[in-house]
């Protein structure tokens, strides 16, 4: 039987890649981008109640079964310290509410599902490097969703792995989407690459692989494991 997967913001970047990953191991995969499109459930994921929405339309897209949440839409929005204080908590609060309180949403919701219908389920959240090493002085906010989806991730694996279900997260450093790019550009590209030994940021593909193999393959015992994917520009 083929596994039933949700993927959040997989119409570009990562989550384009985790698509195609997930199908080619056989899996019967939803998306999620803005607008509805061919296998993709359109989704305001900074108003809240979207994600409740999205989860209803995605659980009758997939015949009333998921097994496979895979968190993964995020947005990477600058704001100064300097900012207007209207301006400053309109940044944060637009970043937590995609990056983590939506994300938590649809946790909760795929919780409950597999409670509900028995057997476990898995849900991969994809955080990122900023999570333990933190990012620039304009993206304070962006550490602590990504920090919190972290957290997250390790209080479901450790409040639920008894019912079998299971929860992991991915940790890139830069990624080649347009999100990096542009932070790339803006920073210096040359000089935040020397930053990584690699010497090279990381392709969707590969992040994409290391969301398959957790969503399908990797063992029970995993469970709690949060996976860096960042050149070794930060080893914990």
């Amino acid at each position: 039987m083929p596994a039933h997967i949700l993927v959040t913001g997989s119409t570009r970047g990562i989550g384009a890649a985790i698509v195609p990953a997930l199908e080619a191991k056989g899996a019967k995969v939803v998306g999620h981008g803005r607008g509805d499109g061919a296998g993709v459930i359109g989704a305001d994921l900074s108003q809240a109640g979207a994600a409740d929405g999205l989860w209803d339309r995605a659980l009758e897209a997939l015949n009333g079964r998921i097994d496979v949440l895979v968190n993964n839409a995020g947005v990477f929005e600058g704001v100064d310290v300097a900012a207007p204080a209207d301006e400053w908590q309109t940044a944060w609060g637009r970043t937590i509410q995609i990056n983590l309180q939506a994300s938590a949403d649809l946790c909760r919701r795929a919780i409950l599902h597999f409670r509900e219908r028995g057997g476990g389920g898995r849900i991969i959240n994809i955080a990122s490097r900023a999570a333990y090493r933190g990012d620039s002085p304009a993206h304070w906010h962006y550490a602590a969703s990504k920090a919190g989806m972290v957290g997250m991730t390790k209080s479901i694996a450790r409040g639920y792995a008894r019912e079998e279900i299971l929860g992991f997260a991915v940790c890139p450093g830069f990624v080649m989407t347009g999100m990096a790019d542009d932070y790339l550009a803006s920073r210096g590209g040359d000089k935040l690459l020397a930053d990584i030994p690699l010497g090279r940021v990381a392709a969707p593909d590969e992040i994409a692989s290391i969301a398959a193999y957790l969503a399908l393959e990797a063992p029970a015992s995993m469970t709690g494991a949060v996976l860096d994917a960042n050149g070794a520009s930060f080893v914990r």
